[in-house]
Order: C-alpha cells, then structure tokens, then sequence
C-alpha cells in the first residue's frame, strides 16, 4: 500500500513540474492560467499600414504611443485615445481586432 501512495505522488507530482513555468492565477475563485506572449517593442512606424488604418477607423483620434510584435505577427499597441484615456489593444497584420 506504501509503493501505491508512494508511486501516486511521485506521478502528481510529475504532472506539476510539466506545468510549472506556466503561472497560475488565482481570483474570485476561479483558476486562470496565465500565457505570457514574447512581445518585442517596435518603432511605431514599423506596424502595418492595414492596422494603423483600423487604428485610425475604429478609435478616431487616438494616438500611437507604442508597439509590440511577436512570433505570430500580433501586434500589441499602446493607445492614448482623444479623451485621455490609456487602451491596449491587439490586433494581426491584416488589422483585424483580436482579443487575448
């Protein structure tokens, strides 16, 4: 009966240490897991004219502060809209909103 408790927590703890470098988090009871995406800053003239256009269509007066990419060529930009207010949004290289 000791190998049985023995072997069962040597594999739960097996299944832990795959999942380890991924952070979980915890609220409202609730577990989440949080997936943390390779972003790298960018020069803002760097980001695609389409998304710069959906910028400019879907937040009208919103400025451009600063961008991100990452490996999947989604970018991550940091927007001041015209009533002061901070937004980051997400969007792909054809400027198409998407939420992460």
């Amino acid at each position: 009966m000791k190998k049985l408790v023995f072997a069962t927590a040597i594999a739960i703890g097996g299944f832990t240490l795959g999942t380890a470098a991924t952070p979980i988090i915890f609220h409202d009871g609730i577990m989440e897991e949080l997936i943390v995406q390779d972003f790298k800053e960018i020069a803002v003239s760097d980001v695609p004219s389409a998304v710069i256009t959906a910028l400019e269509t879907d937040y009208p007066g919103a400025t451009l502060n600063k961008a991100y990419v990452n490996g999947e060529e989604q970018y991550k930009l940091e927007v001041s809209t015209a009533e002061g207010s901070s937004l980051e949004l997400y969007a792909d290289a054809e400027g198409n909103w998407i939420q992460m």
